[in-house]
């Protein structure tokens, strides 16, 4: 019992630096040094507090987001699996609208493909044919990413504890069912102001973004958070990201889903 109240108090400690870091606006120290680098339990565990606290106000979850799909950054953190996010309602952005920075610490963004479930995924097997059949489309998203750990020093925990360091996300107009596109077949372009563009292909996105999709299937029941019909989900980069300083414009090409662009504010917090 005592060794169980004290991993609830330190998973509540971590919650709480992370809420604040929100609240405030200042990026707050890692969150590894309460709940350990490599503790998946406990840092779905913190993640799910500081979101509960959030649904708590008001906020509605309108799908899931996907990360870590790229080998290159497990390695860099050391693990070898993929982590999931919430998306909250308020995380959508208009691309007609340049996004403001005031919800923002240090965003970065990412050119992804977005599937709209036309089903919900709690049920069966959830092999690949199932989870495929379940998407009513796809579109391009650029994922705004963003850390309340202070200059993105993270490692598994404090991304998976921080809501898998979603920040926002912004949707295309086209919508293209699978009927009419192969995900892993797409090859991705993205620039920002100032800097070298982003490059990538659906193969760079766990093999194929589908694949990606079945692992947050599986994954998402197991936490018993299901994927229900209607929401969104970014399935994960296509290539590097990239930080996005205020004016920043970011312009995407995703071959069959079009191209997508948006700005950043001129005027930080």
């Amino acid at each position: 019992m005592t060794e169980l109240t004290h991993e609830t108090t330190t998973i509540r400690s971590a919650a709480r630096r992370l809420l604040e870091a929100s609240a405030t606006g200042t990026p707050s120290d890692p969150v590894r040094d309460l709940i350990g680098a490599t503790d998946i339990r406990a840092a779905y565990a913190v993640q799910q507090e500081v979101n509960a606290a959030r649904m708590a106000t008001g906020a509605r979850v309108v799908g899931r987001k996907i990360g870590l799909t790229s080998k290159a950054v497990q390695e860099q953190l050391g693990v070898d699996q993929p982590d999931l996010g919430v998306l909250f309602a308020d995380m959508e952005y208009d691309a007609a609208v340049p996004v403001p920075l005031d919800r923002l610490l240090q965003p970065r963004v990412e050119a992804e493909i977005a599937f709209v479930l036309g089903a919900d995924l709690d049920e069966g097997d959830l092999d690949l044919d199932q989870v495929t059949d379940a998407v009513h489309h796809a579109v391009a998203a650029i994922e705004i990413c963003d850390s309340r750990i202070a200059d993105w020093d993270i490692r598994f925990s404090d991304t998976v504890a921080d809501n898998a360091s979603a920040g926002g996300f912004v949707l295309g107009r086209e919508r293209v069912p699978l009927e009419r596109f192969v995900p892993r077949d797409t090859v991705m372009t993205m620039t920002v102001t100032g800097q070298a563009a982003s490059a990538g292909t659906g193969a760079d996105c766990l093999g194929d973004p589908l694949l990606a999709l079945q692992w947050l299937a599986r994954t998402a029941r197991d936490l018993g958070e299901p994927l229900r019909a209607g929401q969104v989900v970014l399935s994960g980069a296509l290539g590097p990201m990239r930080p996005a300083a205020p004016g920043a414009q970011v312009d995407v090409t995703i071959t069959g889903l079009g191209s997508l662009s948006i700005t950043f504010a001129e005027v930080s917090r």
